[in-house]
């Protein structure tokens, strides 16, 4: 199936509608469309035009029902989906390990703050 939309192509290659000449997926752009980035900043973090973010925007637009539908289903897969135990034990160090150096950042600023109010 191909939708041309301003003379840009989306195109399905089996993996869902996506940016022709990329493997950047319309699912890709929603994810930052459904948390308020621009389409400007969107195509500057896949290093691509406007114009193929705004492609991907209109096909989103005028999919809107199929491709919710697909994009709550990879969701879900994603929900559900684990790990074998080895690598489970790998991934949980490494959470448990970011949250005690994120916990450790917000222990800092937080005194930065109330050194910062002490001194101002």
């Amino acid at each position: 199936m191909q939708v041309t939309t301003d003379a840009n192509l989306i195109v399905n290659r089996g993996r869902g509608p996506e940016i022709a000449g990329t493997r950047i997926t319309v699912f890709d752009v929603m994810d930052y469309l459904k948390h308020g980035w621009h389409r400007d900043r969107i195509a500057a973090m896949f290093r691509l035009s406007s114009r193929d973010i705004q492609a991907a925007i209109d096909y989103i637009e005028s999919h809107r029902e199929e491709v919710e539908a697909e994009y709550q289903g990879i969701l879900e897969r994603h929900r559900s989906y684990r790990y074998p135990p080895d690598v489970q034990a790998k991934v949980d160090r490494c959470r448990q390990a970011a949250e005690r150096r994120l916990a450790e950042v917000h222990r800092r600023l937080s005194a930065e703050e109330r050194d910062a109010q002490d001194h101002g």
